[in-house]
């Protein structure tokens, strides 16, 4: 009951600031009496937005009010930052910190995947001919599981880049899924699982396991640690559409695709890398064992980058509080 008081007694400020905002970004009516209503405004859902992260941490408001605070920040002191350094706060900071936010849509979206690699994997591993009622064409008839790993690998990067490309069309139909409540993004992390969980099984039934995660792991690490994220994020815009809570569907869908828009953005860099690892380091005449130790390394470097992110970004918030 208390929470709830708290919003109605100063919603009306916070829709008023986000007028404000839309208002001066758009340069429409820069009088001094507005500019002095609107520093006015920040200051007061300023303290809104400390008052929320210590008793309503958890709550829908609080993600609210940190967006609505740092949009004012930004019109306060950052209007003229180029746009260079915009893409450096974005990539260095900012895109950690919605990945952050939504972590648990993200490990939902990591567990689809699974749920669909691991039926792909125990149907192939009984009867390898099932392969071939799963994957499409183009991945079933470049499979030689007698040639990976040897000196005549050529359809192994082939495999490999097939199934990059087919990871990229899911990211970005995942993300953008949302808009059908989550049901085409469930599908579509699902159905992707299975074609990496079939052709583990097939190679398995081999015996050449170890050589084909070994071709694998060095992209995918960070190739699926996109998909995971645009996946996750086509699935908080799906649960908000299906449960928009105290706010109309139009404004969650409004909200939600702007952050999911943001999130996929953030992931393109990510496809480049898994990109140019695939097309120099999986084809590389090196041992199976340095490719895994490049492929932990990229893991490591995934953490490094998530944790110096969020520090960046908190640093950054707390100066704005001050």
């Amino acid at each position: 009951m208390q929470y709830k008081q708290f919003v109605q007694n100063h919603r009306e400020d916070w829709t008023e600031l986000e007028a404000l905002i839309t208002s001066l970004h758009k340069k429409r009516d820069l009088s001094p009496e507005k500019l002095e209503r609107f520093q006015s405004l920040y200051q007061k859902v300023t303290q809104h937005l400390s008052y929320s992260q210590t008793y309503y941490p958890q709550e829908e408001t609080t993600g609210y009010l940190n967006e609505l605070v740092g949009k004012a920040h930004n019109m306060l002191y950052q209007d003229q930052v180029s746009s260079l350094q915009q893409l450096k706060q974005f990539f260095g900071s900012s895109f950690v910190q919605l990945f952050t936010e939504q972590w648990k849509a993200v490990l939902i979206a990591m567990a689809l995947f699974m749920l669909g690699g691991i039926g792909a994997f125990l149907s192939v591993m009984q009867d390898p001919m099932h392969m071939y009622a799963i994957l499409p064409e183009q991945i079933a008839t470049a499979i030689d599981p007698e040639q990976i790993g040897g000196d005549g690998a050529v359809n192994s990067p082939v495999m490999s880049a097939s199934i990059m490309s087919n990871n990229i069309r899911v990211a970005i139909l995942a993300f953008a899924s949302g808009i059908t409540f989550g049901i085409l993004t469930v599908y579509l992390l699902i159905y992707n699982g299975i074609i990496v969980g079939a052709l583990a099984a097939f190679f398995w039934h081999y015996g050449r396991s170890y050589d084909f995660w070994a071709y694998i792991v060095p992209h995918g690490i960070i190739e699926l640690t996109a998909i995971f994220i645009a996946g996750g994020a086509g699935l908080l815009m799906g649960y908000k559409l299906l449960v928009p809570g105290d706010r109309p569907r139009s404004y969650q869908l409004k909200q939600q695709a702007l952050r999911s828009v943001k999130l996929f953005l953030g992931t393109i860099p990510l496809f480049v890398i898994a990109g140019i690892i695939e097309g120099f380091i999986t084809p590389a005449p090196i041992s199976l064992e340095a490719k895994y130790v490049f492929a932990f390394t990229t893991l490591i470097g995934l953490i490094l980058y998530i944790t110096a992110g969020k520090l960046i970004y908190q640093k950054r918030h707390q100066s704005q509080l001050q």
